[in-house]
């Protein structure tokens, strides 16, 4: 897996997770909608942690501010390196 999320917005997916915890706290963590939060808080923890998101995968989306054609130069040079 490679990195598909820039700084911005793993910082965001973080403060988007600490504020669902706090959410589902104030809901009660038991309820639905405090599990719900509790979820989203997870799944955005992840990917925040990780750097990569799978659903930006899947639309070929990338916010690390190297553009994708840099990237595959970078890979294609490595590769041609190696061999």
């Amino acid at each position: 897996m490679h990195k598909n999320m820039g700084r911005t917005d793993r910082s965001l997916r973080a403060l988007i997770a600490v504020g669902a915890v706090a959410g589902s706290a104030v809901l009660g963590f038991s309820t639905a909608w405090g599990i719900v939060l509790l979820v989203v808080a997870a799944v955005m923890a992840v990917t925040a942690a990780s750097g990569y998101c799978p659903i930006y995968h899947l639309l070929g989306i990338k916010t690390t501010g190297v553009p994708a054609s840099a990237m595959e130069e970078h890979r294609a040079s490595r590769l041609h390196r190696a061999a």
